[in-house]
C-alpha cells in the first residue's frame, strides 16, 4: 500500500503565509496532479511531502505513519525533479545504480532493478552512453528510471517535461502516464500546464496563492467548476467569462443582461438579492446557424483556422465582451464579418458576485 494524507498542511516563511491548511488524501495507484499558476505553491507542497520542505504546521501521513519528523531519505519517496540532475561523467547505466550503491544494496539486487527500469523505459541501447549523447527525452527517460530503481512508495514529479520541447513533452507525457498503469504505483506530478493535468491525472488538485480551490478527476473539474478560477483555468481555450446582471426572476428561471440588447434566460430557482453575476460558456458550446436562428450575433476580430478546427475571435454587440468560438473543421469566415450562433442546451455555467458557482443549468439565449 501507498496512501498518502495532508492534514491541514501549513507553510510560512516567516511571516508570509505560502500554503494554507491543505486537507488532502491520495489512494493507492492513484496519479494525482497539482496543478495551478507560477507561485501558487504546487512546489512547495511537493517538496513538503518529500521532507525537502519543513512544515510550519499540520501533517503528512504515509501509509498511516506520521512523517513530519522523517528525513526525507527514510519516507521511501522518490522525486523527478525539473531539471534531469544527471552525473555527466557516468554512463547511464551508473547513473541509474549509484543511489543503490551507495545503499549498499547487494549487486545482484542492483543489476535487476537497473535492467528491468531500462525494459520499462526502452533505454536499454542507452545503458552504455554518457548523459551527453542522449536527447533531452531520453535523459528525463534516464532521471525517471533512476526513481524507479529504488522502487518507491511513491513517486513524486516536479514540473519534469518542462526542458523539452513541444513535441517530445507531448511523448514523455504519453511515456509517463503509461508507466502508471504498467506499475500501478502512486503518482504526484505538479505542473502549471492545464493541458497535462487533463490528460495524465486520475485527480487535480487546482492550486491559488497556496490554497485548494477545488479536487476532482479531471471531467468532474471541466464540467463542473466550483468558482471562477477553476472555470477559466481549466480548459484551452478557456471557458468565455461573459460580466452580467440579473435584470428578472420568475419561477424557476432568471434573465441575465451581457451586453446591450443581448439577454440570457437561464432556468434556475428564484434568487433574491443577486444582481451582478458572470456567465460563462466554453468556446466549444456554441453553434453556427442562419441567421434566422440566431441567438447570439458575433462580430469577428481575428479567425484561427487550425485545419481539424477554427478558431474564432470576435466580441458581442457595442465591442464589449471578447468571446472566443471553437468550431470543428474548417469554416471561411472574414475578419469583421457577423457570426450567427447558438448556444448549446445546459452547456451554461453561472457564478455569482463572490466568484462561486450557481448548481448548472440548462438555458436559453435570446437577442431581444
Amino acid at each position: 500500500m501507498a496512501d498518502l494524507k495532508l492534514v491541514n498542511v501549513c507553510k510560512s516563511y516567516g511571516q508570509v503565509d505560502v500554503i494554507h491548511g491543505v486537507d488532502l488524501e491520495v489512494k493507492h495507484g492513484e496519479f494525482v496532479v497539482f496543478v495551478g499558476p507560477s507561485g501558487c505553491g504546487k512546489s512547495t507542497l511537493l517538496r513538503m511531502i518529500a521532507g525537502l520542505e519543513e512544515i510550519t504546521d499540520g501533517d503528512v501521513v504515509i501509509d498511516g505513519d506520521y512523517v513530519n519528523d522523517v528525513d526525507a531519505t527514510d519516507r521511501g519517496l522518490a522525486m523527478v525533479f525539473q531539471s534531469y540532475a544527471l552525473y555527466p561523467h557516468m554512463t547511464v547505466r551508473k547513473n541509474l545504480s549509484f543511489g543503490l550503491e551507495i545503499a549498499r544494496v547487494a549487486r545482484q539486487e542492483i543489476d535487476r532493478r537497473v535492467a528491468e527500469a531500462a525494459r520499462i523505459l526502452k533505454i536499454e541501447d542507452y545503458l552504455d552512453r554518457h548523459p551527453a549523447k542522449l536527447s533531452g527525452g531520453q535523459r528525463q527517460r534516464v532521471a525517471i528510471g533512476r526513481a524507479i530503481v529504488r522502487e518507491p512508495k511513491i513517486f513524486l514529479f516536479d514540473e519534469p517535461l518542462s526542458n523539452l520541447d513541444a513535441e517530445l513533452r507531448v511523448a514523455t507525457r504519453v511515456e509517463i502516464a503509461k508507466l502508471h498503469e504498467r506499475l500501478g504505483a502512486t503518482m504526484i506530478y505538479v505542473t502549471h500546464d492545464q493541458v497535462e493535468a487533463m490528460t495524465m491525472a486520475d485527480k487535480i488538485v487546482v492550486l491559488r496563492n497556496g490554497v485548494v480551490e477545488q479536487i476532482g478527476a479531471p471531467l468532474d473539474l471541466y464540467n463542473h467548476p466550483a468558482n471562477l478560477f477553476v472555470a477559466g483555468f481549466i480548459g484551452s481555450p478557456r471557458m468565455n467569462l461573459l460580466e452580467g446582471r440579473v435584470i428578472g426572476s420568475r419561477t424557476g428561471e432568471i434573465e441575465i443582461e451581457i451586453a446591450d440588447n443581448v439577454r440570457i434566460t437561464a432556468p434556475i430557482g428564484p434568487l433574491p438579492d443577486v444582481g451582478k453575476v458572470t456567465l460563462g460558456i466554453r468556446p466549444e458550446h456554441f453553434a453556427r446557424v442562419g441567421a434566422e436562428e440566431a441567438q447570439l450575433a458575433l462580430t469577428i476580430d481575428f479567425v484561427e483556422a487550425l485545419g481539424g478546427e477554427t478558431l474564432v475571435y470576435g466580441s458581442l454587440p457595442g465591442g464589449s465582451q471578447p468571446i472566443i468560438v471553437k468550431l470543428d473543421g474548417q469554416h471561411l469566415i472574414e475578419n469583421g464579418a457577423s457570426l450567427s450562433l447558438t448556444v448549446q442546451p445546459g452547456q451554461m455555467h453561472v457564478f455569482d458576485a463572490t466568484g462561486r458557482a450557481l448548481p448548472k443549468m440548462r438555458a436559453t439565449a435570446a437577442a431581444a
